[in-house]
């Protein structure tokens, strides 16, 4: 059944590339992606291979949210083994957020196209000693080829959705032949385990380590800027309610509630070149991060910035989550509980459970399901929240220690 999945996989996946290389180069004109190196995703490289640094800990992070992720991991990682590491991210703002923040000993290159023979050319390029895919990037060349050459493949904070699961039950037979290939599978919760397993992932495989985006230790917390607050220092003096990782159709409905509330909107959409749809959605009354002026006014401060949202966070009074009012599954709210912020999201947080009904059983998250019941929650929100929050996310604290002890 491999044999068949990669010969089928290998006729589609170019007919699907080509079809979509000209949307893809549109958005990565777009994120200023065009000129960053994209060679690299056909295995052409700058350096010359003999200077490579072989065994290192590969790490494939397809965007901004895998590659912080991947960073934290590896400031703990160094301090754990000394290893060193290639940071592979896919997108061209997950790139642009690697070259600007990883350390200068990390090499940062795209990640190849899921072709066998490009897999097993960056493979013997670097030889690395391990090769680590964050959360559940599953690329049956990568798989296989990687296996093929004897070096060890897993996944680190490999969280399935009940809905993924059945999903993926359904194609079993095709997934599976690559899945019992994994050495390793961190996952971050028990239910997790079990549906792994059920798609098959080997039982010895699966360990649960806890969920590496929300443990407390060993990285540093979200901080205030001096830049960011002189910048937020010019708004009128209220209330600094911040909508987290927005999408289309929340920037007004969001804004026009702080606004009710008596807050001082920030909006901080999930895509930086979204900014002009974002400003004529507020019809205009914006200042934008990347042509800051004064206030003259009450507008509202646009964050279209990438990587910035850790820390602009903790310059917030109240966060707001994003794709969780019109969109379906939520964006992280641990940055903000981590920045001592109290949450509140709308209904739609699935992706982000069991963590939200635990956050919502001990009183850490506030959960809203109409506008009325969000400006109220604005007004009303209790400090208390902070600490309960920050209690449910101790349970994943150990972490990452956890997850590197697995590719150690």
């Amino acid at each position: 059944m491999r044999t068949l999945v990669l010969s089928v996989w290998s006729i589609l996946y170019p007919l699907v590339a080509l079809a979509a290389a000209p949307f893809w180069m549109l958005k990565m004109f777009r994120r200023d992606g065009l000129g960053s190196g994209l060679l690299e995703r056909i295995g052409i490289y700058a350096r010359e291979a003999e200077f490579e640094r072989t065994g290192a800990v590969y790490i494939h992070a397809v965007s901004v949210g895998e590659v912080l992720l991947a960073l934290k991991l590896i400031t703990k990682w160094r301090e754990e083994t000394g290893d060193h590491f290639v940071l592979v991210p896919t997108t061209a703002t997950g790139m642009a957020v690697a070259r600007e923040k990883a350390p200068k000993d990390v090499r940062v290159i795209y990640a190849p196209l899921d072709f066998g023979f490009l897999i097993r050319r960056v493979m013997k390029r670097l030889e690395p000693r391990v090769v680590v895919m964050v959360e559940s990037e599953l690329w049956p060349n990568l798989i296989y080829q990687t296996h093929r050459l004897g070096i060890p493949i897993g996944l680190i904070n490999a969280r399935l959705s009940p809905r993924s699961g059945r999903r993926l039950k359904k194609f079993r037979n095709f997934v599976e032949p690559f899945l019992k290939l994994l050495s390793h599978v961190g996952v971050p919760e028990k239910e997790d385990l079990i549906r792994w397993q059920e798609i098959g992932v080997r039982e010895e495989a699966t360990v649960l380590t806890g969920n590496v985006k929300f443990d407390p230790s060993g990285a540093a917390l979200p901080k205030r800027r001096p830049e960011f607050s002189e910048l937020l220092d010019q708004f009128p003096k209220r209330p600094v309610a911040m909508a987290v990782s927005t999408f289309a159709g929340e920037e007004e409905y969001l804004d026009g509630a702080f606004r009710e509330a008596g807050c001082q909107p920030v909006i901080v959409p999930r895509h930086a070149e979204r900014r002009t749809e974002v400003a004529e959605a507020l019809k205009g009354a914006v200042i934008l991060r990347s042509q800051f002026r004064k206030p003259t006014g009450s507008e509202s401060f646009v964050i279209d910035s990438t990587g910035e949202l850790r820390d602009w966070t903790a310059h917030a009074d109240v966060a707001v989550i994003g794709k969780s009012f019109f969109e379906e599954g939520g964006q992280n709210p641990s940055e903000a509980i981590l920045a001592g912020v109290p949450v509140i999201c709308g209904p739609q947080m699935a992706n982000f459970e069991p963590l939200v009904t635990e956050l919502k059983e001990a009183g850490g998250i506030c959960m809203v399901s109409s506008r009325e019941e969000l400006v109220v929650a604005l007004r009303n929100l209790p400090t208390e929240q902070i600490a309960r929050a920050r209690a449910v996310l101790e349970k994943h604290s150990g972490a990452m220690v956890r997850t590197i002890a697995l590719f150690s």
